[in-house]
């Protein structure tokens, strides 16, 4: 890995701790507000499938030893037990995803950023709130929260999602070529 390339991973491994954090005092249902989905689907969109990815893998083995990276200052194994914790599952995923679909295609236009980071988007909302929804049902032994009410309070961060992706969309695409050619010109290899 070059050292540009490693630079660019822990930068965005280090952006979501702050993104978790920086407004999750605002919490709907079980979900705090956070700007986690925008960060992973920037690092998907500029670093690729397989660095952005990596950066999110960093991200959540970082919170799940104990660093209290996560939304609310929180970390540790327990995380697992989390009704969100499936959003972060899909950090990982939505990052890879995005990242491949812009690889993937020819145009590197900003439309490709687009369909790249809403499915980005889409991913994260359908694994983290089935995850969510299931966790509710299973782990805490609720009933009393039905899937509508889960998806309920999904409503006002999508709004705010919504509004993230297009701006991580436009943005991608005007630095994107700036960081493809930084991470492919000829540098320093780390073993």
């Amino acid at each position: 890995m070059q050292t540009k390339q490693l630079v660019l991973v822990a930068m965005f491994a280090a952006l979501m701790p702050i993104g978790a954090n920086f407004t999750s005092f605002l919490v709907i249902g079980l979900v705090p507000i956070t700007l986690q989905t925008f960060f992973s689907i920037l690092a998907g969109a500029l670093l690729g499938k397989r660095l952005g990815a990596l950066a999110m893998i960093i991200y959540l083995i970082t919170g799940l030893v104990g660093f209290p990276v996560f939304a609310q200052f929180k970390g540790g194994l327990g995380t697992f037990l989390q009704p969100t914790f499936g959003f972060l599952l899909s950090f990982v995923i939505l990052a890879y995803v995005t990242g491949l679909i812009i690889e993937k295609r020819q145009k590197k236009n900003l439309n490709t950023f687009l369909i790249a980071c809403f499915v980005g988007l889409l991913i994260n909302y359908v694994f983290g709130t089935h995850y969510m929804y299931y966790a509710t049902q299973f782990l805490a032994g609720s009933d009393a929260v039905s899937y509508r009410v889960v998806w309920g309070w999904m409503a006002a961060p999508l709004v705010k999602d919504i509004i993230l992706t297009f701006f991580a969309a436009i943005l991608a695409t005007k630095i994107y070529h700036i960081v493809q050619t930084s991470k492919s010109s000829p540098n320093q290899k780390i073993a």
